[in-house]
């Protein structure tokens, strides 16, 4: 049965017509899509704990509420400029190709402005509201995403390091947006976002390495990697994680309840990426994907319930 053209769908010319409301609401949404709103949302949650543990017992809702405004609309613009940049190759794969850009809903140009002017614009937002420190670590990790990273995808596999440096970056932002100074504790939530980023990344582009490899990105050490390196690059990164992630105690962030739960979870991550290495396939690369989406948010709670407890 051959389904109906919808106004989000990569149709051909003839499509069944529209209201110019559902127009509008169609167009809204392919904005929205170049947000990547699922990537954007999982960042502001690591903003958050950032400053919660950046404003040392002065939270404020209306510095939370202004430093996720003005993040957000950087996060926006770099997912904006990095489907711009990427809108032939993700024509070329099965999971990208029906966004707004290769499926030519927007035009290349609207992309581009949306991507500059939400980054500009959150940029601007975090120097009045928030202050100049956030709004530099902002601009720092807006050009390494989109200017830095992005196109070294096409050129070598050493792009998934650069991309983990603004991937770490939000709670860092988060931190400095509630008081906190780039000291050691806003540098050891940099390294267990940054470290945990290899497990979950290496399990995602495992999995679509064909379509990465079809699409001329080079986001493995190789198109075809032998038989359990992928695997044991996650195991090594997973198992420096469990040291890093204990450091929130010696800097007096967390207590026995975090070094617990930390443990605890360091030890499930480390466990889903032996089994990925062990028998790397589609089952194990994705029992390590969502172990890395439960561990992540959990330590993180974690943390910020424990440094609150401290706090009282």
């Amino acid at each position: 049965m051959r389904a109906v053209n919808s106004p989000r769908s990569c149709a051909a010319p003839g499509s069944v017509p529209i209201s110019a409301r559902a127009a509008v609401l169609a167009r809204m949404l392919d904005y929205l899509e170049l947000t990547k709103p699922r990537i954007a949302v999982f960042a502001l949650v690591t903003v958050a704990v950032g400053y919660t543990l950046g404003a040392s017992g002065n939270w404020q809702l209306a510095g939370l509420s202004h430093a996720m405004v003005g993040i957000a609309l950087v996060a926006a613009g770099c997912s904006a400029l990095n489907q711009f940049i990427e809108r032939s190759s993700d024509a070329r794969m099965r999971r990208t190709s029906n966004r707004p850009l290769p499926c030519g809903r927007l035009l290349p140009a609207e992309g581009l402005f949306f991507g500059l002017a939400t980054g500009i614009l959150g940029t601007m937002y975090l120097v009045i509201w928030v202050n100049t420190l956030t709004a530099v670590l902002a601009v720092v990790t807006f050009v390494f995403y989109a200017a830095v990273y992005t196109p070294l995808k096409r050129v070598t596999s050493f792009c998934t390091v650069i991309g983990a440096i603004p991937g770490a970056l939000p709670p860092v932002l988060g931190w400095t947006a509630g008081g906190g100074q780039l000291d050691a504790a806003a540098f050891t939530l940099f390294a267990i976002l940054f470290l945990w980023q290899f497990p979950h990344f290496l399990a995602i582009a495992w999995l679509y390495r064909n379509e990465y490899h079809q699409a001329g990105l080079q986001m493995l050490p190789s198109s075809r990697p032998s038989a359990r390196v992928i695997g044991l690059i996650s195991m090594v990164y997973a198992l420096a994680l469990i040291p890093v992630s204990l450091l929130p105690m010696q800097l007096t962030l967390a207590g026995n309840n975090y070094l617990f739960g930390a443990l605890i979870l360091g030890a499930g991550y480390l466990a889903c990426s032996v089994r990925f290495a062990v028998a790397e396939s589609v089952r194990t690369a994705r029992e390590l994907l969502w172990s890395s989406l439960i561990y992540l948010p959990t330590l993180l709670l974690v943390l910020t319930w424990d440094y609150l407890q401290l706090l009282h």
